[in-house]
C-alpha cells in the first residue's frame, strides 16, 4: 500500500526523488616509478583502494615531480607519491601520510653507476670530464645527492662533467649508461635493484661504483588542507595492504614490504643537502 501511495504521489508530481551525487574520486599523483606492467598494475591497485575507501580512485600520472607537486599545491590532487627532495622543498604545502618499507626499512640509497666495461671508474669522482645522466632535477637520489657530494668535496657540479642531461626516469638512467649514451649516472637504488631482478640483462651492462648513505624513502604526501578523516582513511588503506591477500600481492609487484607512518626526521639529511646546494648556488651567483 505504501509503495502504491508513493507511486501515485510521484506520478501526480507531488513527490520529488533526489539521488545523492556520487562522491568525487580520490586523486593520487605519481611519476614513472613503476617497473612492471604499469597500466595494469595501477588499474588493479586503483580498484583495490576504491574498495577500501568506498570511493572511486583515480591515478594521475605525470612525467616529472615538478608537475605532480604543482598539481597537489593547487588542489588538483589529494595525495601524491613523490621524492624526499620535493617533499622537503615544499613541506609547508604538504602533509606526510606514509613512507614505504623497502627491505624492512623506510630507507633507500642513491647509486652511482658506470658501464660494465669501464674498469677505471671506482667512484663519482672518477667521472670528471665525462658525460653523466641524472634522472630528474627534483630527484634526491638522481640529482641532489651527486651534486652535493661534489660540492662537499670542493668540486663545482656545474663544470665537473663534460656534459649532463636528464632522462626523466630512473630506469632510463640505466639504459643510458648501458647503451653508452652516458659514461655514468645517478639512480634510485630501489629502482636499480628491482630492474636487476626484472631485466638482469640490462643491469649486467652496468656496474655500481658507489652507494650513498641511507635516506628517507620517497613518501606519500597529501595536500596541506586535506581533511583529517580522509587522510586517516587513506593511510589505513595503505597500511592494510600487509594483512590482505590481494594487498600483499600488490606489494610484491612493487617489491615493497608495506607502508608506515614515518616521520619528517627521516628526511633531515635531504634537507641538509638541499641547504648545502642552496648555499653553493647563492655563493656562485654572488661571485658572478
Amino acid at each position: 500500500m505504501r509503495r502504491q501511495l508513493l507511486a501515485a504521489a510521484a506520478s501526480a508530481g507531488g513527490l520529488r526523488i533526489v539521488r545523492a551525487a556520487p562522491p568525487p574520486p580520490v586523486r593520487i599523483g605519481i611519476t614513472a616509478v613503476f617497473l612492471d606492467d604499469e597500466v595494469g598494475f595501477l588499474r588493479t591497485w586503483r580498484d583495490w583502494l576504491a574498495q577500501r575507501l568506498l570511493r572511486p580512485v583515480e591515478f594521475v600520472t605525470r612525467a616529472n615531480y615538478r608537475e605532480v607537486i604543482e598539481l597537489i599545491r593547487t588542489r588538483g590532487l589529494d595525495f601524491a607519491w613523490v621524492c624526499g627532495y620535493p617533499y622537503v622543498r615544499h613541506r609547508a604545502d604538504l602533509r606526510l601520510v606514509a613512507v614505504p618499507l623497502w627491505q624492512g626499512k623506510p630507507l633507500y640509497r642513491s647509486y652511482i653507476i658506470v658501464g660494465a666495461r669501464d674498469e677505471n671508474s671506482r667512484s663519482l669522482f672518477d667521472l670528471a670530464g665525462r658525460i653523466f645522466a641524472f634522472s630528474d632535477p627534483d630527484s634526491n637520489s638522481g640529482h641532489l645527492y651527486p651534486r652535493v657530494a661534489l660540492i662537499r668535496a670542493g668540486r663545482d657540479p656545474d663544470t665537473f662533467f663534460a656534459r649532463t642531461f636528464f632522462t626523466w626516469a630512473h630506469r632510463r638512467v640505466v639504459q643510458a649508461v648501458a647503451e653508452g649514451v652516458a659514461h655514468g649516472g645517478a639512480i634510485d637504488g630501489y629502482v636499480y635493484d628491482v630492474v636487476a631482478e626484472l631485466q638482469p640483462e640490462l643491469t649486467a651492462r652496468t656496474r655500481v661504483v658507489e652507494r650513498s648513505g641511507e635516506f628517507g624513502y620517497p613518501p606519500i604526501v597529501a595536500r596541506r588542507d586535506i581533511g583529517a578523516e580522509q587522510e586517516r582513511a587513506f593511510f589505513d588503506a595503505l597500511s592494510a595492504m600487509t594483512i590482505d591477500p590481494d594487498g600483499r600481492a600488490l606489494l610484491r609487484r612493487m617489491h615493497l614490504d608495506g607502508f608506515v607512518r614515518g616521520s619528517a626526521a627521516l628526511f633531515d639529511s635531504i634537507a641538509d643537502m638541499m641547504r648545502a646546494d642552496t648555499r653553493f648556488r647563492e655563493a656562485k651567483t654572488a661571485r658572478a
